[in-house]
């Protein structure tokens, strides 16, 4: 797992996500600037940053090891200057951009599982897999599922549907997908500052795993390395 130098450690597990990391980023959204976040840097790595670490630590042994991605936001192509993302997210990935979501912002905890594509050769392969009878059918009562437990359905996708993809397709709203992810909101229920939150967030994640081992073994890694 990647951790923050000088982030605090929690030796004793995780205790749960504090109420003051939803404060937090409610507070950073009135303020989102460079100096409001040096001057509350250690509280960031306190309420936010080493409660994440210790849960993601006490996921380790069934999900692997997980990334915490960098609070500051890339504005280079964006109208939007603000310096840091409002959320912190981290991904327990089986293959780059895919894998185990975590997030946590001022609207409480989110969970869930899915990919963003690293390479346009993935959607291709996402929607060969789709339109497949066998693997797409298996897709369809994944997703059927997912949605029947209480999860939403998102990602990327176009508005109508995919050049060459028929009208009467018996998939086309998965075959509109650019990306897939399965996601449930929790807000801020009475076990999120409690160690209770490992259980919840494990059984989130066991229930997407058949999604992401779908998404793992039809889709996986891009074969287009990345520009530098």
């Amino acid at each position: 797992m990647s951790t923050t130098p000088g982030a605090p450690t929690n030796p004793a597990g995780a205790d749960g996500i504090p109420i003051d990391a939803l404060d937090f980023y409610d507070d950073l959204a009135v303020e989102n600037t460079r100096t409001w976040w040096q001057a509350n840097k250690d509280r960031y790595l306190r309420s936010v940053r080493a409660p994440l670490d210790a849960l993601l630590a006490a996921l380790e042994d069934e999900f692997g090891a997980a990334h915490v991605y960098r609070p500051n936001r890339d504005v280079r192509f964006s109208a939007d200057n603000s310096p840091y993302k409002d959320h912190q997210g981290a991904l327990a990935a089986t293959v780059p951009g895919m894998g185990f979501y975590v997030q946590v912002s001022a609207a409480g905890l989110m969970t869930g599982g899915g990919f963003y594509p690293t390479g346009t050769d993935q959607v291709s392969r996402l929607r060969a897999a789709i339109d497949s009878p066998r693997s797409g059918q298996d897709l369809q009562r994944i997703t059927d599922a997912l949605v029947g437990q209480g999860f939403e359905l998102g990602g990327d996708r176009v508005a109508t549907r995919p050049r060459g993809v028929a009208a009467d397709h018996p998939r086309l709203p998965l075959m509109r997908f650019k990306s897939l992810v399965a996601k449930r909101e929790h807000g801020c229920p009475p076990w999120l500052s409690t160690p209770e939150v490992v259980t919840q967030v494990r059984a989130d994640w066991q229930s997407v795993r058949p999604l992401v081992d779908w998404l793992t073994e039809h889709v996986g890694a891009t074969d287009h390395p990345r520009r530098r």
